[in-house]
């Protein structure tokens, strides 16, 4: 799975214990795991975003597969081994958001003044 952040060098963590310390990145994820990541940057505010699996297009009709060749032990190990799940969102991109204005901004709004 590929991890993105807006702007870039965000550590990476997740609830299922995979990380990185640095965005862009790409990890190997099991595929029946669902976790949620949050990306933390100095400065900007945490973002945490949740990833589902979902059951892919070539994972229903290698069910439907095991069904006429192989049974419910087809299925089964599909299942077991995650072959027929993928992850969503991948990649996972977030956009992080400054923890607060900068001090030009900050002004204008103080002066009741709007745009640059």
């Amino acid at each position: 799975m590929a991890f993105q952040t807006e702007p870039p060098g965000a550590m990476m963590t997740s609830t299922k214990g995979y990380a990185c310390p640095a965005t862009p990145c790409s990890l190997d994820v099991d595929r029946s795991d669902e976790f949620d990541v949050t990306f933390e940057k100095p400065g900007f505010r945490p973002e945490t975003i949740p990833v589902r699996t979902k059951v892919v297009g070539t994972g229903a009709a290698g069910m439907a597969g095991n069904v006429i060749a192989g049974g419910i032990i087809g299925i089964g190990v599909d299942a077991a081994t995650g072959a027929a799940f993928d992850h969503f969102p991948n990649p996972v991109v977030a956009t992080l958001v400054p923890d607060s204005l900068p001090s030009a901004q900050r002004e204008r709004r103080r002066r009741g003044k709007t745009g640059v």
